[in-house]
Formats: structure tokens, C-alpha cells, sequence
């Protein structure tokens, strides 16, 4: 096995702190950004509207989010590289599950795939935490966010473009390749006894137990409302904008297309980060927040105009961009290193409790007004945000 790993994978399993974790956030950044705007198009395809989508993705993120809280105990009990081959064996699942094309399968498919991404998301960080010294996370998540970006990038409409020129069963063929990508060079790092992925044994927290303690910090308090409303802007971007645009007579290969471009915003993620630096990532946030929230707005108010929607769509995820740059400094900085494990496990909760709040909120919104709406309220969402990230430490 050993032999068929590419040279620059060798080279980052030598190196004993982020080198190893840019790899494995990159090969999974490509499994999760090939479904990313394809899912929501099939969603969309099996259950017939909009809000009908909302609803399953509300429904589903409750399991996601339940699911997020009691991830960190079993990860301790059948210790972590089993816990993450267990998020692979469920992404596995649900490729099957999007492969059947059955509005039946389709809400466990997704079920499968937000608890698979809440096990592979929290061991790869509880790594980044126990390895990367907090003098460092400032620069580590820079150089994250660019290593994700190609997947970003390329893989929305690549996966819509193989689903809709070859098949649907084809594309989950090649994602379950990059899930198996990913499992095997975790193995690799495990088999070589790799410092990057050497876990420390502590008892199993309780989630529960640290919930008064995680909101109690009003600083891990401020960073979990701004991840979370960070993340709530990017399932809009990703769930509803093609949507919107195949909904308008786009094919879903544009509404891929402007994904994509959208997405490569995150070349820029270093230096967003680099800027931050200099003025405080303060500053940065809530440049990017302002400035995203009010171009998302102008998407509604200009849906007479299709060539603007296109691209305003594009502008505004470049402008939400600017809020990666930062990436997940305020909480990084903010968590002490004895608790880290505990207050990851409420922190990373963020990711659903956006994928529940959204679908949630918009379904309401749908009810009542035209699908331009959405637009309306993320934008207003993150104008809020805006104003609540004064409250970050000057020199972030």
C-alpha cells in the first residue's frame, strides 16, 4: 500500500503537524463538493418544490444535530480510526441511497451523509486541536481553506455535469472512489504511526454535561453564533441558488457553473487570512459579513434582470468568502486547551443547527412569499452577524 501513495502524500505524512490534516480536509473536500449542488438539484427533481425540500432538510438535520452531540463519545469508545471509518462506511451508504433516484431513499440518503460528515468532521479536528499549537491556528486555517479550494472550485459542477451528460449512478461511482481515498490514507497515517494522528487517551466527555459550560463563555458563545451563521449563508448558497436558477430556466449544468465560480472564492481565503493578520480579524468579519449580506439582498430585489442574478450570485460568495478567511479562528483562540475535546463536540454542532435552523426558516418563508424571499433573509441574517462580531477581541 505503502508504494501506491503519490510522492506529496508521502511528504505530508512526514510532517508532524498540518501537513498531514491539508491532505485529508482536501480528499474530503472533493467526496462532499461533487454532491454538493447535484444533491439539492435531486432533491429538488424527486420531492417536487422547493419547500417540500426544506422540510426534509430540516428534518434530517435534527438527526444530524442529535447525532453531532453524542459523536465524541463514541469516538472514545471504539477510539477514533474506527469512528471515522465509521463516517466512511456511512457516506458509503448514502451514495447507494442517492444512486436508487427514490424520493422513498432519498431523505435516509441524506441522513446517512450529514451523520457520516459529523464523524469525519469532529476526528479530524479533535487531530487538528491535540497537534497544531494555538500559535499556529492562524496560519493553519489559511492554508486549509486554500487546500479545498480546487474541490470547491471544480467539484459542484463537475458532479452536476457527470450526473446529467453520463448518470447518476456514475457520480456516486466516483465519489465513493474519493470516500475511499480518503479512508485509505487515513489508514496509511494510522499504519505509520504518523504524530499527526497519534490519539491521547482521556475519558469520554458528555456532551450534555458541557453544554452550560460551552454557553456559559461568551466568547465560545459569540463563535458558535458566527460559525453558525457563516455556514446558514452557504446551505442558501448551495441549496437554494441553483434552485432558484433551474426554477428560472438555467439547466442544472449552469446552475452548477455558477456554483462553482462562487466557490472559487476560496483561492482567496489565504489572503483574506493574511489581511486579518494585519488589521485583526475583527475587521474582516465584519467587512465580510456587511458586505455579503447586503449584495444577497440585491439578488431579490433584481430578479427581473436574469444576467444580474447570475452575477450577483457569484459576487455575494465572493464577498461571503471574506468571512473564511477567518475561518474558525474565533473559536481556536477562544477554547482552553484542556476542555478542547468537550467544547469541540458543542462547537462543530454549528454545522447542523445551520442546516436545521435554514431549511427550517425558509420553509416558514416559503410559505408565505415567492422563493426571492430566501435571499432576503440570509441576506438580513448576515447583516446581523455584522453587528455582532464587534463584540470579537480587537487583535483576533
Amino acid at each position: 500500500m505503502r508504494r501506491t501513495v503519490v510522492p506529496l502524500w508521502l511528504a505530508a505524512a512526514a510532517e508532524p503537524r498540518a501537513g498531514a490534516f491539508i491532505v485529508l480536509f482536501s480528499i474530503e473536500a472533493w467526496s462532499r463538493t461533487i454532491l454538493i449542488t447535484l444533491v439539492p438539484l435531486q432533491a429538488h427533481k424527486l420531492l417536487g418544490d422547493a419547500q417540500s425540500v426544506s422540510f426534509v432538510y430540516f428534518i434530517v438535520s435534527v438527526s444530524g444535530l442529535l447525532s453531532t452531540m453524542f459523536v465524541p463519545t463514541v469516538v472514545h469508545l471504539i477510539r477514533r480510526r474506527w469512528a471515522f471509518s465509521l463516517g466512511a462506511m456511512l457516506m458509503f451508504a448514502a451514495l447507494a441511497g442517492y444512486a436508487a433516484a427514490d424520493p422513498m431513499i432519498f431523505p435516509l440518503a441524506l441522513g446517512c451523509q450529514v451523520v457520516a460528515t459529523a464523524f469525519l468532521e469532529i476526528v479530524m479536528n479533535l487531530f487538528v486541536l491535540d497537534h497544531v499549537p494555538r500559535t499556529e491556528i492562524s496560519k493553519f486555517e489559511p492554508r486549509r481553506l486554500l487546500s479545498v479550494a480546487a474541490p470547491f472550485t471544480f467539484g459542484p459542477f463537475f458532479g452536476v455535469w457527470l450526473a446529467e451528460t453520463i448518470s447518476l449512478q456514475v457520480t456516486m461511482i466516483v465519489v465513493a472512489a474519493f470516500v475511499g481515498l480518503l479512508l485509505g490514507y487515513f489508514w496509511f497515517l494510522r499504519l505509520t504511526d504518523n504524530p499527526a494522528v497519534t490519539m491521547p487517551l482521556k475519558p469520554p466527555p458528555n456532551p450534555l454535561k458541557y453544554l452550560p459550560r460551552f454557553f456559559a463563555q461568551p466568547r465560545l458563545r459569540l463563535a458558535w453564533v458566527l460559525a453558525t451563521g457563516r455556514s446558514s449563508w452557504w446551505v442558501m448558497f448551495f441549496v437554494y441558488a441553483p434552485i432558484y436558477l433551474t426554477s428560472n430556466g438555467y439547466s442544472p449544468e449552469t446552475a452548477g457553473l455558477i456554483v462553482s465560480v462562487g466557490s472559487a472564492s476560496l483561492f482567496l481565503s489565504a489572503a483574506w487570512g493574511a489581511l486579518g493578520r494585519k488589521v485583526g480579524m475583527r475587521f474582516v468579519l465584519i467587512l465580510g459579513y456587511a458586505s455579503a449580506g447586503a449584495i444577497t439582498i440585491m439578488i431579490a430585489l433584481v430578479q427581473d434582470w436574469p444576467t444580474v442574478v447570475l452575477a450577483l450570485i457569484a459576487i455575494s460568495a465572493f464577498a461571503a468568502a471574506i468571512v473564511d478567511g477567518a475561518g474558525n479562528i474565533p473559536f481556536l483562540r477562544a477554547v482552553h486547551p484542556y476542555e478542547r475535546a468537550e467544547m469541540t463536540s458543542v462547537f462543530v454542532t454549528y454545522r447542523h443547527t445551520a442546516q436545521l435552523v435554514t431549511p427550517g426558516a425558509f420553509s416558514l418563508v416559503l410559505g408565505f412569499f415567492a422563493l426571492p424571499a430566501v435571499f432576503v433573509a440570509g441576506g438580513a441574517g448576515f447583516l446581523s452577524m455584522a453587528w455582532l462580531a464587534r463584540y470579537l477581541p480587537k487583535r483576533l
